[in-house]
């Protein structure tokens, strides 16, 4: 087995790019944002099992890379979360 040593693991597992979604942060090479995964783990209950069972794109090393990304860097994701809800929120009511 050839471990990578010269990229951190959750750099493996999670990418942020100024054209996909905004640049929130997503599981790499996919459109599915680290807040997803936060949602449906930590808020619904989903296992990882499950979450793969539903997007089988991902792996179990992208649900817990991505949860444990999400856990190191908590207080950004949610920070860019209420950004887009209040922008969401200003649209709508123009």
């Amino acid at each position: 087995m050839d471990i990578q040593q010269d990229q951190p693991v959750i750099a493996q597992h999670v990418e942020s790019k100024p054209t996909v979604c905004g640049g929130k942060p997503c599981v790499a090479g996919t459109r599915i944002r680290v807040w997803d995964i936060h949602v449906w783990h930590d808020l619904r209950g989903q296992t990882p099992a499950e979450i793969i069972a539903h997007y089988p794109q991902l792996t179990l090393a992208n649900v817990h890379g991505t949860l444990a990304f999400y856990h190191d860097h908590r207080d950004e994701v949610e920070a860019q979360i209420r950004v887009g809800e209040a922008l969401a929120d200003k649209m709508g009511a123009e």
